[in-house]
């Protein structure tokens, strides 16, 4: 298909953003074990601490009913009124613990991903519905691994559950004419070993296949060359386009600092590489550079400054250090102070003089 891609060619490792993407998508790290360690500590818990009690409440709404069937009427409404107050004896034994339960399932899905609502996997492909594409997914590593890990849990767990009961059998085996109420402590405390015995096997087995999961999920998000460099050109945006955009912008700036050009007092030269336009007037703290530039800029400052009669003066030093202090709209520095106010004050006094004549 066309949207899938080679997996020699993505070599590099997934960005934040691209992870970030999967997730949204609903493209998350998910481990089976992890979630059913969670459901079977949850139920162990839910038979250490409620069983009992739980066992108690219902035992008395049976007895109860049992005891008491005779008199209880089963006809019209009654029958009704009878399954709504056995449903709610048996929802508030039972309610406790079925909700530790839900919440155990819920931990063990946010334990391993955030929480992602998305419509992603719902929508439709060829690839759910193609013989080829299940074929694939039949004999795939993944689905392998899961095999392999299956057959590896049974034999694990039924090893450790024959180690545990073998010694017991003669004992099991007497119990057979016991009453049963005598019976229940001994297989609450057998289940409970057995539980735990389980749970703490498959917390080893979640922490290992919650470690596969999290690499096949990273694998299958890494980036060929061209993707990172798609991806970094939509999120820092195009060089071209910056490069344009940034000439174009300096275009305009050059445009505005040549317009500036006619309000300068003085135009400052090196005199063919430099060129620095100062306004001044009275009531000003200091000179202001209205425009500068270098080369074919420099020699436009001063095109324009003799279009406007704007006095131009060689200072080869003094055009170099205001070129490399003083930006645009900015007051020039105080150690040019002196040296700029002896040549503004000399084409001061020439232009009196001019005046007078």
């Amino acid at each position: 298909m066309a949207d899938e891609r080679d997996d020699t060619e993505r070599t590099e490792d997934p960005t934040p953003k691209r992870l970030d993407e999967a997730i949204k998508r609903g493209d998350v790290v998910k481990s089976v074990e992890v979630n059913t360690w969670f459901m079977i500590a949850g139920g162990t818990l839910v038979l250490m601490v409620f069983a009992t009690p739980m066992a108690a409440s219902l035992e008395a709404t049976f007895r109860g009913l049992l005891a008491n069937s005779y008199q209880i009427p089963a006809d019209g409404g009654a029958l009704s009124a009878l399954v709504r107050s056995l449903a709610s004896d048996v929802v508030a034994a039972l309610g406790i613990p079925l909700l530790l339960l839900a919440l155990a399932a819920l931990v063990g899905s946010m334990i391993q991903h955030r929480i992602v609502f998305s419509a992603e996997p719902l929508k439709p492909s060829l690839s759910k519905i193609s013989p080829a594409a299940g074929f694939a997914r039949l004999f795939s590593r993944q689905a392998l691994a899961n095999f392999a890990k299956g057959l590896a849990k049974l034999a694990v767990i039924g090893a450790v559950m024959a180690g545990l009961l073998w010694p017991q059998r003669d004992r099991l085996s007497g119990l057979v004419g016991v009453d049963p109420a005598a019976i229940m402590p001994l297989v609450q405390a057998s289940a409970t070993q057995m539980l735990g015995t389980v749970v703490a096997i498959l917390a080893v087995v979640a922490a290992a296949d919650y470690l596969f999961q999290y690499r096949q999920w990273y694998e299958r998000q890494k980036m060929s060359l061209r993707e990172m460099k798609e991806e970094f050109r939509q999120s820092e945006g195009d060089p071209a386009v910056k490069g344009k955009l940034r000439q174009l912008r300096q275009t305009r700036m050059r445009k505005r600092m040549i317009a500036a050009v006619p309000k300068a007092s003085v135009v400052i030269t090196n005199p063919t590489h430099f060129a620095v336009a100062l306004q001044y007037e009275r009531g000003m703290n200091a000179p202001v550079c209205v425009a500068k530039g270098v080369d074919l800029i420099a020699r436009r400052i001063r095109e324009v400054a003799e279009m406007h009669e704007i006095p131009v003066v060689e200072n080869p030093p003094l055009a170099r250090a205001l070129h490399g202090t003083v930006e645009i709209d900015q007051e020039i520095p105080p150690e040019h102070y002196r040296a700029v106010a002896e040549i503004i004050g000399y084409i001061m006094r020439l232009r009196r003089l001019v005046d007078r004549t």
